[in-house]
């Protein structure tokens, strides 16, 4: 994501009203508002975007092995943008073997695949939650506003103890095997 100059001007003054919390002018308010509503559509198209893609991928292995070259190329950007391959990408690759580039990038795939569940199973993978909304700011609309209920606060969460996930069986993390399909039969034409 890239800021105009004008967007980074924003970002730096609502930073330091977030660092000195003082009473904030209403140009500057609804500056960080816009920006904030930037943002917000910026992530929601990137959303839709990446949808677009992993569907667009699923097209592509569904059609194997016709579309092999098409399929290996946006399996490669999906994984420059992040994306960790599933079970059926694995298995899509054990059938692209013969080529070159289907042995290379069944690597990489069975590499990123074995971080992702390492990653999982020592509980680093953290999962991005939905963004917040920004609300007010200090001396902003809120503040002004004598109709504006004020919100009661919340109680303190009581926290309860995390109980330790069971370790997965390699069969759950790894699908079984499937065997190729047979070739179809070739017809010979007698004349």
């Amino acid at each position: 994501m890239a800021f105009s100059a004008d967007e980074l001007r924003v970002l730096r003054r609502a930073l330091a009203i977030a660092l000195n919390p003082t009473p904030v002018a209403e140009e500057d308010v609804q500056d960080c508002l816009r920006l904030a509503e930037s943002v917000d559509e910026a992530i929601a198209e990137a959303g839709r975007l990446r949808a677009f893609l992993l569907a667009d991928l699923a097209r592509y292995r569904d059609a194997l092995p016709g579309t092999a070259g098409s399929y290996t190329e946006l399996l490669q950007d999906a994984l420059a943008a992040g994306y960790d391959p599933r079970p059926e990408d694995l298995a899509a690759l054990r059938t692209l073997r013969g080529a070159p580039s289907g042995d290379a990038l069944l690597r990489r795939c069975r590499a990123l695949a074995e971080q992702s569940v390492r990653a999982r199973l020592a509980g680093r993978a953290v999962t991005p939650g939905p963004r917040t909304r920004l609300l007010a700011l200090p001396g902003g609309r809120a503040a002004n506003d004598p109709d504006q209920p004020k919100r009661p606060e919340r109680p303190a969460p009581v926290k309860e103890p995390v109980k330790p996930r069971p370790a997965p069986k390699p069969s759950e993390v790894f699908p079984p095997r499937r065997k190729p399909a047979a070739p179809p039969a070739q017809h010979s034409m007698t004349g």
